[in-house]
Protein backbone atom coordinates (compact mmCIF):
# COMPACT_ATOMS: atom_id res chain seq x y z
CA UNK A 1 0.00 0.00 0.00
CA UNK A 2 1.26 3.52 -0.79
CA UNK A 3 2.22 6.04 1.82
CA UNK A 4 -0.78 8.16 0.79
CA UNK A 5 -3.12 5.21 1.34
CA UNK A 6 -1.70 4.54 4.80
CA UNK A 7 -2.05 8.23 5.63
CA UNK A 8 -5.72 8.22 4.58
CA UNK A 9 -6.43 5.16 6.75
CA UNK A 10 -4.71 6.86 9.69
CA UNK A 11 -6.80 9.98 9.15
CA UNK A 12 -10.01 7.95 9.09
CA UNK A 13 -9.14 6.32 12.41
CA UNK A 14 -8.05 9.63 13.92
CA UNK A 15 -10.79 11.96 12.67
CA UNK A 16 -13.63 9.44 12.91
CA UNK A 17 -13.65 8.96 16.66
CA UNK A 18 -13.00 12.66 17.27
CA UNK A 19 -15.90 13.62 15.03
CA UNK A 20 -18.11 11.12 16.76
CA UNK A 21 -17.05 12.49 20.13
CA UNK A 22 -18.02 16.01 19.06
CA UNK A 23 -21.43 14.80 17.92
CA UNK A 24 -21.97 12.80 21.12
CA UNK A 25 -21.71 15.87 23.31
CA UNK A 26 -25.36 16.52 24.10
CA UNK A 27 -27.12 19.81 23.59
CA UNK A 28 -28.58 21.18 26.82
CA UNK A 29 -31.76 23.15 27.45
CA UNK A 30 -32.85 24.35 30.86
CA UNK A 31 -36.45 25.57 30.98
CA UNK A 32 -36.80 27.54 34.20
CA UNK A 33 -40.31 28.49 35.29
CA UNK A 34 -40.96 31.36 37.68
CA UNK A 35 -43.00 30.92 40.90
CA UNK A 36 -44.42 27.55 39.82
CA UNK A 37 -45.44 25.25 42.65
CA UNK A 38 -44.72 21.55 42.93
CA UNK A 39 -48.47 20.87 42.89
CA UNK A 40 -49.09 22.79 39.67
CA UNK A 41 -47.94 19.86 37.54
CA UNK A 42 -50.70 17.35 37.05
CA UNK A 43 -48.23 14.45 37.02
CA UNK A 44 -47.33 15.38 40.61
CA UNK A 45 -50.77 16.29 41.88
CA UNK A 46 -53.69 13.93 41.17
CA UNK A 47 -56.07 16.65 42.40
CA UNK A 48 -54.61 19.36 40.16
CA UNK A 49 -57.11 21.56 38.36
CA UNK A 50 -54.56 22.43 35.67
CA UNK A 51 -53.79 20.28 32.61
CA UNK A 52 -50.02 20.11 31.95
CA UNK A 53 -49.80 17.63 29.05
CA UNK A 54 -46.38 18.65 27.76
CA UNK A 55 -44.60 18.56 31.11
CA UNK A 56 -46.38 15.31 31.96
CA UNK A 57 -45.08 13.91 28.67
CA UNK A 58 -41.57 15.17 29.46
CA UNK A 59 -41.74 13.34 32.80
CA UNK A 60 -42.88 10.16 31.06
CA UNK A 61 -39.80 10.33 28.81
CA UNK A 62 -37.25 11.16 31.51
CA UNK A 63 -36.66 11.17 35.26
CA UNK A 64 -38.86 13.09 37.67
CA UNK A 65 -37.48 14.01 41.08
CA UNK A 66 -39.99 14.16 43.91
CA UNK A 67 -37.61 15.75 46.45
CA UNK A 68 -35.85 18.50 44.51
CA UNK A 69 -35.08 21.98 45.82
CA UNK A 70 -34.08 25.45 44.76
CA UNK A 71 -31.41 27.21 46.79
CA UNK A 72 -33.74 29.98 47.92
CA UNK A 73 -37.43 30.80 48.22
CA UNK A 74 -37.04 33.84 45.94
CA UNK A 75 -35.95 34.63 42.38
CA UNK A 76 -32.44 36.05 42.00
CA UNK A 77 -30.68 33.86 44.58
CA UNK A 78 -31.99 30.62 43.07
CA UNK A 79 -30.91 31.71 39.58
CA UNK A 80 -27.43 32.54 40.81
CA UNK A 81 -27.15 29.16 42.54
CA UNK A 82 -28.30 27.26 39.46
CA UNK A 83 -25.77 29.00 37.20
CA UNK A 84 -22.80 28.71 39.60
CA UNK A 85 -23.31 25.56 41.65
CA UNK A 86 -22.93 27.78 44.72
CA UNK A 87 -25.38 28.43 47.53
CA UNK A 88 -26.73 31.94 47.08
CA UNK A 89 -26.05 32.86 50.71
CA UNK A 90 -22.32 32.73 50.05
CA UNK A 91 -22.95 36.01 48.17
CA UNK A 92 -26.21 37.59 49.36
CA UNK A 93 -29.80 36.83 50.31
CA UNK A 94 -32.13 39.26 48.55
CA UNK A 95 -33.29 39.75 45.00
CA UNK A 96 -31.65 42.18 42.61
CA UNK A 97 -33.87 45.26 42.58
CA UNK A 98 -34.79 47.49 39.67
CA UNK A 99 -31.55 48.80 38.12
CA UNK A 100 -29.63 46.67 40.60
CA UNK A 101 -25.98 45.68 40.40
CA UNK A 102 -24.89 42.13 39.44
CA UNK A 103 -25.45 39.36 41.98
CA UNK A 104 -22.13 37.84 40.91
CA UNK A 105 -18.64 38.42 42.23
CA UNK A 106 -16.03 38.82 39.52
CA UNK A 107 -14.42 35.60 40.75
CA UNK A 108 -17.57 33.54 40.14
CA UNK A 109 -17.38 30.95 37.37
CA UNK A 110 -20.66 30.05 35.71
CA UNK A 111 -22.03 27.00 33.94
CA UNK A 112 -22.23 28.78 30.55
CA UNK A 113 -18.62 29.92 30.92
CA UNK A 114 -17.23 26.42 31.39
CA UNK A 115 -19.46 24.96 28.66
CA UNK A 116 -18.43 27.75 26.30
CA UNK A 117 -14.78 26.93 26.98
CA UNK A 118 -15.63 23.36 25.99
CA UNK A 119 -16.95 24.38 22.57
CA UNK A 120 -20.59 24.97 23.41
CA UNK A 121 -22.64 27.75 21.85
CA UNK A 122 -24.48 29.41 24.73
CA UNK A 123 -27.67 31.47 24.89
CA UNK A 124 -29.95 32.96 27.51
CA UNK A 125 -33.49 33.95 26.57
CA UNK A 126 -36.00 35.43 29.00
CA UNK A 127 -35.81 36.64 32.58
CA UNK A 128 -32.32 37.56 33.79
CA UNK A 129 -32.90 39.21 37.20
CA UNK A 130 -29.24 38.93 38.15
CA UNK A 131 -28.23 42.53 37.68
CA UNK A 132 -26.32 44.73 35.25
CA UNK A 133 -23.66 47.43 35.46
CA UNK A 134 -25.95 50.35 34.77
CA UNK A 135 -24.58 53.81 34.04
CA UNK A 136 -26.52 56.73 35.48
CA UNK A 137 -26.36 60.43 34.74
CA UNK A 138 -27.72 61.36 38.15
CA UNK A 139 -29.68 60.06 41.13
CA UNK A 140 -33.26 58.91 40.50
CA UNK A 141 -35.44 61.95 39.85
CA UNK A 142 -38.87 60.27 39.81
CA UNK A 143 -41.12 59.82 42.79
CA UNK A 144 -44.42 57.98 43.26
CA UNK A 145 -46.58 56.76 46.14
CA UNK A 146 -46.81 52.95 45.97
CA UNK A 147 -47.61 50.27 48.56
CA UNK A 148 -47.99 52.83 51.32
CA UNK A 149 -44.70 54.65 50.84
CA UNK A 150 -43.04 57.17 48.57
CA UNK A 151 -40.75 55.42 46.10
CA UNK A 152 -37.96 57.08 44.15
CA UNK A 153 -37.26 55.76 40.66
CA UNK A 154 -35.08 56.38 37.64
CA UNK A 155 -36.66 58.21 34.74
CA UNK A 156 -35.40 57.75 31.15
CA UNK A 157 -33.30 60.92 31.32
CA UNK A 158 -31.50 59.67 34.46
CA UNK A 159 -29.92 56.69 32.67
CA UNK A 160 -27.05 56.70 30.18
CA UNK A 161 -28.36 54.53 27.35
CA UNK A 162 -25.53 55.37 24.93
CA UNK A 163 -23.13 52.58 25.98
CA UNK A 164 -23.53 48.78 26.02
CA UNK A 165 -24.90 47.54 29.34
CA UNK A 166 -22.25 45.34 30.97
CA UNK A 167 -22.40 42.83 33.78
CA UNK A 168 -25.25 40.84 32.25
CA UNK A 169 -25.49 37.51 30.41
CA UNK A 170 -22.72 38.27 27.89
CA UNK A 171 -20.27 38.82 30.75
CA UNK A 172 -21.34 35.55 32.44
CA UNK A 173 -20.58 33.17 29.58
CA UNK A 174 -23.53 33.55 27.23
CA UNK A 175 -22.91 34.24 23.55
CA UNK A 176 -26.41 35.59 23.07
CA UNK A 177 -29.16 37.14 25.16
CA UNK A 178 -32.68 38.26 24.38
CA UNK A 179 -35.21 39.27 26.97
CA UNK A 180 -36.96 41.97 28.95
CA UNK A 181 -34.80 41.53 32.02
CA UNK A 182 -37.55 41.05 34.61
CA UNK A 183 -41.21 41.37 33.64
CA UNK A 184 -42.32 43.50 36.61
CA UNK A 185 -39.13 45.61 36.91
CA UNK A 186 -37.97 48.50 34.71
CA UNK A 187 -36.79 49.14 32.14
CA UNK A 188 -39.81 47.79 30.27
CA UNK A 189 -38.07 47.20 26.98
CA UNK A 190 -36.46 44.44 24.92
CA UNK A 191 -32.74 43.92 25.22
CA UNK A 192 -30.72 41.94 22.70
CA UNK A 193 -27.23 41.02 23.86
CA UNK A 194 -26.12 44.16 25.74
CA UNK A 195 -28.19 46.87 24.04
CA UNK A 196 -31.85 47.79 23.92
CA UNK A 197 -33.75 47.13 20.73
CA UNK A 198 -35.71 50.33 21.34
CA UNK A 199 -34.89 52.92 23.99
CA UNK A 200 -37.40 53.64 26.76
CA UNK A 201 -38.76 57.16 26.49
CA UNK A 202 -41.70 57.18 28.88
CA UNK A 203 -42.47 55.95 32.42
CA UNK A 204 -44.62 53.05 33.60
CA UNK A 205 -47.67 54.40 35.42
CA UNK A 206 -48.00 51.82 38.19
CA UNK A 207 -51.52 53.04 39.01
CA UNK A 208 -52.81 52.90 35.44
CA UNK A 209 -50.99 50.24 33.45
CA UNK A 210 -53.43 50.48 30.56
CA UNK A 211 -54.42 46.81 30.50
CA UNK A 212 -56.75 44.67 32.58
CA UNK A 213 -55.61 41.89 34.90
CA UNK A 214 -57.90 39.14 36.20
CA UNK A 215 -56.00 37.81 39.22
CA UNK A 216 -53.57 39.42 41.66
CA UNK A 217 -51.83 42.72 40.99
CA UNK A 218 -49.56 43.99 38.25
CA UNK A 219 -46.74 44.40 40.79
CA UNK A 220 -44.88 46.69 38.44
CA UNK A 221 -42.13 48.87 39.84
CA UNK A 222 -42.04 52.43 38.46
CA UNK A 223 -39.45 53.25 35.84
CA UNK A 224 -38.65 53.74 32.15
CA UNK A 225 -40.63 51.94 29.46
CA UNK A 226 -40.95 51.79 25.70
CA UNK A 227 -44.02 53.53 24.32
CA UNK A 228 -46.89 51.08 24.00
CA UNK A 229 -45.23 48.38 26.10
CA UNK A 230 -47.63 45.46 26.49
CA UNK A 231 -46.70 42.77 29.00
CA UNK A 232 -49.18 40.37 27.39
CA UNK A 233 -46.70 40.17 24.50
CA UNK A 234 -43.71 39.16 26.64
CA UNK A 235 -44.22 35.40 26.93
CA UNK A 236 -45.31 34.93 23.28
CA UNK A 237 -42.30 36.94 22.07
CA UNK A 238 -39.85 34.96 24.18
CA UNK A 239 -41.37 31.70 22.95
CA UNK A 240 -41.07 32.79 19.33
CA UNK A 241 -37.44 33.88 19.81
CA UNK A 242 -36.55 30.59 21.48
CA UNK A 243 -38.11 28.47 18.74
CA UNK A 244 -36.31 30.57 16.09
CA UNK A 245 -32.99 30.24 17.92
CA UNK A 246 -33.28 26.45 18.10
CA UNK A 247 -34.14 26.31 14.41
CA UNK A 248 -30.86 28.10 13.58
CA UNK A 249 -28.62 25.66 15.44
CA UNK A 250 -26.11 23.42 13.66
CA UNK A 251 -26.29 19.78 14.71
CA UNK A 252 -22.48 19.63 14.57
CA UNK A 253 -22.01 22.32 17.23
CA UNK A 254 -23.38 21.58 20.72
CA UNK A 255 -25.39 24.29 22.40
CA UNK A 256 -26.56 25.28 25.87
CA UNK A 257 -29.81 27.24 26.12
CA UNK A 258 -31.06 28.72 29.38
CA UNK A 259 -34.71 29.61 28.77
CA UNK A 260 -35.86 31.55 31.83
CA UNK A 261 -39.62 32.01 31.70
CA UNK A 262 -41.42 35.01 33.25
CA UNK A 263 -44.40 32.77 34.00
CA UNK A 264 -46.41 31.94 35.98
CA UNK A 265 -44.96 34.80 38.07
CA UNK A 266 -47.24 37.81 38.63
CA UNK A 267 -48.56 39.64 36.73
CA UNK A 268 -50.86 36.71 36.01
CA UNK A 269 -51.63 37.40 32.36
CA UNK A 270 -52.57 34.37 30.26
CA UNK A 271 -53.14 35.21 26.62
CA UNK A 272 -56.66 35.05 25.23
CA UNK A 273 -56.33 31.63 23.60
CA UNK A 274 -55.41 30.04 26.93
CA UNK A 275 -58.22 31.49 29.04
CA UNK A 276 -60.58 28.89 30.45
CA UNK A 277 -58.17 25.99 29.79
CA UNK A 278 -58.01 25.14 33.50
CA UNK A 279 -60.46 25.11 36.39
CA UNK A 280 -58.04 26.97 38.66
CA UNK A 281 -58.78 30.49 37.45
CA UNK A 282 -56.45 32.83 35.51
CA UNK A 283 -53.36 31.47 37.26
CA UNK A 284 -54.28 27.95 36.20
CA UNK A 285 -54.66 29.19 32.63
CA UNK A 286 -51.25 30.87 32.89
CA UNK A 287 -49.67 27.60 34.06
CA UNK A 288 -51.40 25.87 31.14
CA UNK A 289 -49.83 28.42 28.80
CA UNK A 290 -46.45 27.87 30.46
CA UNK A 291 -46.84 24.16 29.77
CA UNK A 292 -47.70 24.98 26.15
CA UNK A 293 -44.51 27.06 25.88
CA UNK A 294 -42.45 24.11 27.11
CA UNK A 295 -44.20 22.02 24.47
CA UNK A 296 -43.19 24.48 21.76
CA UNK A 297 -39.54 24.12 22.77
CA UNK A 298 -39.77 20.32 22.65
CA UNK A 299 -41.54 20.49 19.29
CA UNK A 300 -38.81 22.76 17.89
CA UNK A 301 -36.14 20.28 18.99
CA UNK A 302 -37.95 17.42 17.31
CA UNK A 303 -38.54 19.30 14.06
CA UNK A 304 -34.85 20.24 13.91
CA UNK A 305 -33.85 16.60 14.49
CA UNK A 306 -32.09 17.45 17.77
CA UNK A 307 -34.37 15.66 20.22
CA UNK A 308 -32.28 12.50 20.59
CA UNK A 309 -29.09 14.36 21.46
CA UNK A 310 -30.48 17.01 23.80
CA UNK A 311 -30.75 17.01 27.58
CA UNK A 312 -33.86 18.91 28.67
CA UNK A 313 -34.16 20.04 32.27
CA UNK A 314 -37.34 21.61 33.61
CA UNK A 315 -37.59 23.24 37.02
CA UNK A 316 -38.71 26.42 38.81
CA UNK A 317 -36.93 29.03 40.90
CA UNK A 318 -39.11 28.72 44.03
CA UNK A 319 -42.60 27.97 45.26
CA UNK A 320 -45.81 29.77 44.32
CA UNK A 321 -46.73 33.36 45.26
CA UNK A 322 -49.09 34.24 48.15
CA UNK A 323 -52.11 34.27 45.82
CA UNK A 324 -51.96 30.48 46.10
CA UNK A 325 -53.70 30.58 49.50
CA UNK A 326 -56.84 32.18 48.09
CA UNK A 327 -56.68 30.00 44.97
CA UNK A 328 -56.65 26.83 47.04
CA UNK A 329 -59.73 27.90 48.97
CA UNK A 330 -61.58 29.23 45.92
CA UNK A 331 -60.81 26.55 43.34
CA UNK A 332 -59.52 23.61 45.36
CA UNK A 333 -56.17 23.75 43.56
CA UNK A 334 -53.12 23.58 45.83
CA UNK A 335 -50.11 24.97 43.97
CA UNK A 336 -47.84 23.99 46.86
CA UNK A 337 -49.06 20.39 46.65
CA UNK A 338 -48.90 18.66 50.02
CA UNK A 339 -46.18 20.95 51.34
CA UNK A 340 -46.40 23.69 53.92
CA UNK A 341 -45.64 27.25 52.89
CA UNK A 342 -45.06 29.32 49.77
CA UNK A 343 -42.51 31.54 48.06
CA UNK A 344 -40.15 33.29 50.51
CA UNK A 345 -40.72 30.64 53.20
CA UNK A 346 -38.19 28.23 54.61
CA UNK A 347 -41.17 25.91 54.97
CA UNK A 348 -40.97 23.15 52.39
CA UNK A 349 -43.38 24.81 49.95
CA UNK A 350 -40.99 27.72 49.49
CA UNK A 351 -38.24 25.71 47.81
CA UNK A 352 -39.58 22.21 47.02
CA UNK A 353 -39.91 22.53 43.24
CA UNK A 354 -40.68 20.55 40.08
CA UNK A 355 -37.55 18.95 38.60
CA UNK A 356 -37.56 16.80 35.46
CA UNK A 357 -34.60 15.64 33.37
CA UNK A 358 -34.90 14.02 29.94
CA UNK A 359 -31.81 12.53 28.29
CA UNK A 360 -32.74 10.10 25.52
CA UNK A 361 -30.89 6.76 25.49
CA UNK A 362 -29.30 7.51 28.86
CA UNK A 363 -32.17 8.06 31.31
CA UNK A 364 -34.76 5.32 31.47
CA UNK A 365 -38.10 6.78 30.43
CA UNK A 366 -40.71 7.29 33.11
CA UNK A 367 -38.41 6.88 36.11
CA UNK A 368 -39.10 8.59 39.42
CA UNK A 369 -36.39 9.38 41.98
CA UNK A 370 -37.01 10.12 45.66
CA UNK A 371 -33.39 11.22 46.15
CA UNK A 372 -32.96 14.66 47.74
CA UNK A 373 -31.35 16.86 45.08
CA UNK A 374 -30.79 20.55 44.50
CA UNK A 375 -30.66 22.79 41.45
CA UNK A 376 -27.13 23.58 42.60
CA UNK A 377 -26.25 20.05 41.43
CA UNK A 378 -26.95 20.92 37.79
CA UNK A 379 -23.50 22.46 37.26
CA UNK A 380 -21.40 19.50 38.43
CA UNK A 381 -23.76 17.08 36.68
CA UNK A 382 -23.60 18.79 33.29
CA UNK A 383 -19.84 19.25 33.62
CA UNK A 384 -19.50 15.51 34.15
CA UNK A 385 -21.81 14.57 31.28
CA UNK A 386 -20.02 16.89 28.83
CA UNK A 387 -16.54 16.01 30.08
CA UNK A 388 -16.02 19.65 31.04
CA UNK A 389 -13.36 20.51 33.59
CA UNK A 390 -14.48 22.64 36.50
CA UNK A 391 -11.77 25.07 37.62
CA UNK A 392 -10.57 24.78 41.19
CA UNK A 393 -12.92 26.17 43.86
CA UNK A 394 -15.89 26.45 41.48
CA UNK A 395 -19.33 24.90 42.08
CA UNK A 396 -18.45 24.34 45.78
CA UNK A 397 -21.90 23.02 46.66
CA UNK A 398 -22.71 21.01 43.53
CA UNK A 399 -23.05 17.22 43.54
CA UNK A 400 -22.69 15.14 40.39
CA UNK A 401 -26.03 13.41 39.74
CA UNK A 402 -24.93 11.58 36.58
CA UNK A 403 -24.79 8.08 38.15
CA UNK A 404 -28.24 8.69 39.59
CA UNK A 405 -29.59 9.72 36.19
CA UNK A 406 -28.18 6.55 34.67
CA UNK A 407 -29.97 4.35 37.17
CA UNK A 408 -27.53 3.90 40.05
CA UNK A 409 -29.16 3.54 43.44
CA UNK A 410 -27.60 4.52 46.76
CA UNK A 411 -27.96 2.83 50.13
CA UNK A 412 -27.58 6.21 51.83
CA UNK A 413 -28.41 9.73 50.60
CA UNK A 414 -26.18 11.04 47.80
CA UNK A 415 -26.02 14.51 49.39
CA UNK A 416 -24.55 14.69 52.87
CA UNK A 417 -26.98 17.53 53.56
CA UNK A 418 -28.82 20.39 51.84
CA UNK A 419 -29.15 23.93 53.18
CA UNK A 420 -32.43 25.80 52.73
CA UNK A 421 -32.49 29.53 53.26
CA UNK A 422 -34.25 32.67 52.04
CA UNK A 423 -33.04 35.35 54.44
CA UNK A 424 -30.19 35.62 56.89
CA UNK A 425 -32.41 35.29 59.98
CA UNK A 426 -33.52 31.69 59.54
CA UNK A 427 -31.79 28.58 58.21
CA UNK A 428 -32.81 25.00 57.53
CA UNK A 429 -30.80 21.84 56.96
CA UNK A 430 -32.06 18.67 55.34
CA UNK A 431 -30.02 15.56 56.18
CA UNK A 432 -31.48 12.25 55.12
CA UNK A 433 -35.04 12.12 56.38
CA UNK A 434 -34.48 14.89 58.92
CA UNK A 435 -35.23 18.56 58.40
CA UNK A 436 -33.98 21.02 61.00
CA UNK A 437 -35.04 24.69 61.13
CA UNK A 438 -33.18 26.97 63.53
CA UNK A 439 -36.24 28.96 64.57
CA UNK A 440 -39.83 28.45 65.75
CA UNK A 441 -41.33 28.92 62.27
CA UNK A 442 -40.38 28.69 58.62
CA UNK A 443 -42.94 31.31 57.66
CA UNK A 444 -42.47 34.56 55.78
CA UNK A 445 -45.59 34.60 53.59
CA UNK A 446 -48.34 35.11 56.17
CA UNK A 447 -50.70 32.15 56.12
CA UNK A 448 -54.39 32.99 56.62
CA UNK A 449 -56.03 31.41 59.65
CA UNK A 450 -58.70 29.94 57.37
CA UNK A 451 -55.99 28.12 55.41
CA UNK A 452 -54.38 26.82 58.60
CA UNK A 453 -57.73 25.37 59.62
CA UNK A 454 -58.22 23.88 56.17
CA UNK A 455 -54.88 22.06 56.30
CA UNK A 456 -54.76 21.35 60.02
CA UNK A 457 -51.63 23.43 60.71
CA UNK A 458 -50.68 24.71 64.12
CA UNK A 459 -47.98 27.08 65.32
CA UNK A 460 -44.98 25.83 67.32
CA UNK A 461 -43.36 27.30 70.42
CA UNK A 462 -39.97 25.56 70.49
CA UNK A 463 -36.70 27.38 69.81
CA UNK A 464 -36.23 25.32 66.66
CA UNK A 465 -38.04 22.71 64.59
CA UNK A 466 -37.32 19.12 63.58
CA UNK A 467 -39.38 17.03 61.16
CA UNK A 468 -39.17 13.50 59.84
CA UNK A 469 -39.82 14.22 56.16
CA UNK A 470 -40.33 10.58 55.23
CA UNK A 471 -43.58 10.45 57.19
CA UNK A 472 -44.36 14.13 57.73
CA UNK A 473 -43.83 16.05 54.49
CA UNK A 474 -46.50 18.54 55.58
CA UNK A 475 -44.40 19.53 58.62
CA UNK A 476 -47.14 19.09 61.19
CA UNK A 477 -45.37 17.00 63.85
CA UNK A 478 -42.48 18.88 65.47
CA UNK A 479 -39.91 16.52 67.04
CA UNK A 480 -37.53 19.20 68.29
CA UNK A 481 -37.71 18.19 71.96
CA UNK A 482 -37.36 14.47 71.25
CA UNK A 483 -34.01 14.26 69.43
CA UNK A 484 -31.50 16.73 70.92
CA UNK A 485 -28.48 14.75 69.69
CA UNK A 486 -29.68 14.79 66.07
CA UNK A 487 -30.26 18.53 66.31
CA UNK A 488 -26.79 19.06 67.75
CA UNK A 489 -25.21 17.09 64.91
CA UNK A 490 -27.20 18.97 62.27
CA UNK A 491 -26.30 22.34 63.80
CA UNK A 492 -22.64 21.36 63.51
CA UNK A 493 -23.02 20.44 59.82
CA UNK A 494 -24.79 23.70 59.06
CA UNK A 495 -22.13 25.73 60.79
CA UNK A 496 -19.36 23.81 59.02
CA UNK A 497 -20.91 24.50 55.61
CA UNK A 498 -21.25 28.17 56.40
CA UNK A 499 -17.68 28.54 57.68
CA UNK A 500 -15.60 26.42 55.32
CA UNK A 501 -16.85 27.89 52.03
CA UNK A 502 -18.00 24.63 50.42
CA UNK A 503 -20.25 21.68 51.18
CA UNK A 504 -18.89 19.07 48.76
CA UNK A 505 -15.23 18.18 48.43
CA UNK A 506 -14.18 17.67 44.83
CA UNK A 507 -11.64 15.01 43.94
CA UNK A 508 -8.28 16.57 42.99
CA UNK A 509 -7.34 16.11 39.34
Amino acid sequence: MTKIGLLLIALVFFVGPMGAMAQERPNIIIIYADDMGYGDLQVQNPDSKIPTPNLDQLASEGMRFTDAHSSSGICSPSRYALLTGTYHWRRQFGIVGAFGEPFFDNSDVTLPQVLKDNGYKTACIGKWHLGWNWKFKNEPSGEVMQWGRMRKFYQPEDVDWSQPIGGGPLDRGFDYYFGDGTINFPPYAWMENDRFVQLPQSVMDVHNVGFDIEEGEWEFRPGPKVEGWNSYEVLPTLTKKTVEWIAKQDSKEPFFLYFALPSPHAPIIPNEEFKGKSTAGPYGDFVYQTDWVAGQVLKALKEKGLEENTIVIFSADNGPEHYAFERAQKYGHFSMGEFRGLKRDVWEGGHHVPFIVKWPNHIEAGTVSKEVVSQIDIMATLASITNTNLPKNTAPDSYNLTPLLKGKTYSSPLREATVQNTNEKIWALRQGKWLYIDGPSGEHSKMPESFKELRGYKDFETAGLLFDMEIDAEQKNNLFNEYPEIIKEMQAVLERYRQQGYSVKRPSK
